[in-house]
């Protein structure tokens, strides 16, 4: 029907032309006397072969209406697929058009390999600065002191900052190496809680866990990641009290902190990359990065995960890993 009316727009000035000369062929008629039948007649004849005309005329403007529709998204092998042009307007447009497509196509080719270069770039250096950062641990090994152990945990989290980088890569090129299998829930959470254990010791605060004596199905390494992620910002953003890791029904992990909380007005967009909120600018150093990896790596393998939080209170992440989609590999 929209396109009924298009058309009819479009040819209005034609329709009024035929609509005048039909008025001055009858006024012409009636000026001579002579009988209207005489001009009736060929005025319908004529009406109904225009009608006709139109309506083939109209379903050839929807057929290249359609086809164009189609195309919408068109490359530079589409191109050829438009209809053929029916003036020199249409040659005219389908030129300017290639010629934009093609530009296009090479800007797209060119972003392409730029992105592809930095990838590369940032990859290599996250795998190269590794070594120092390993090198370094082992001097520090050698050592038990209050500076020594201050300094591991800052390690720690260069460690973490770099493994973010290198998420962050993975998450957005076009393979994955998600390995999909049966992975023993607390295999996952010993190796994470390893890492933090120093810093559980020296800040003094409590972490309630026991076994959970749980298998998921999951891609270990990624999900090892979350965990870490999520204990991370547990830590960062509780000053006393303690950290909590239990297993509620249906397999819903749950972390648990006794921190400061997050305001109800930055909840909605926690997930967002980049926002950091009310605790945010507070730690300066908060990149607003780290849940957002978190929600897209869950995403990936078929987890939900949700954020409870009161101020003051405590934070509680929850991760669905109750598993429908994937399969076993």
């Amino acid at each position: 029907m929209k396109l009924w009316i298009r058309y009819l727009k479009e040819r209005w000035r034609l329709l009024t032309i035929l609509g005048v000369c039909t008025l001055l062929f009858m006024l012409s008629f009636a000026l001579y006397h002579l009988p209207v039948q005489a001009v009736a007649y060929p005025a319908m004849l004529c009406l109904l072969l225009g009608l006709t005309a139109m309506l083939l005329d109209l379903r050839r403007v929807k057929k290249r209406h359609d086809l164009l529709q189609s195309i919408s998204g068109i490359t530079d092998v589409m191109t050829g697929t438009l209809p053929d042009a029916a003036g020199i307007d249409d040659e005219d447009y389908q030129q300017i058009l290639s010629a934009i497509v093609r530009e296009y196509q090479q800007e797209r080719g060119l972003a392409r390999q730029k992105y592809e270069d930095m990838v590369d770039y940032y990859t290599v250096w996250a795998h190269q600065i590794k070594t120092p950062i390993a090198s370094m641990r082992l001097h520090l090994q050698n050592e038990d002191s209050e500076l020594s152990r201050k300094l591991s945990l800052d390690l720690l989290r260069v460690e973490q900052y770099v493994d973010m980088v290198l998420t962050f890569l993975r998450l957005n090129t076009d393979s994955t190496d998600y390995v999909i299998r049966a992975c023993d829930l607390d295999g996952i959470i010993r190796q994470t809680v390893k890492k933090f254990a120093g810093e559980f010791i020296d800040r003094k605060l409590r972490l309630r866990y026991e076994p959970l004596h749980a298998t998921v199905i999951t891609d270990e390494k990624w999900m090892a990641f979350v965990v870490e992620q999520l204990l991370s910002n547990a830590l960062k953003y509780t000053p006393s009290g303690e950290i909590a890791i239990t297993l509620e029904p249906e397999k819903k992990l749950c972390i648990y902190d006794t921190g400061i909380g997050i305001a109800a007005e930055d909840l909605p967009r926690i997930f967002e990359n980049g926002f950091t909120g009310y605790n945010g600018r507070m730690d300066k150093k908060a990149s607003g990065i780290g849940l957002y990896l978190c929600k897209r790596i869950c995403t990936n393998l078929g987890h939900r995960i949700t954020v409870a939080s009161q101020v003051d209170q405590g934070t509680c992440v929850t991760i669905d890993l109750e598993q429908r989609d994937l399969q076993v590999e």
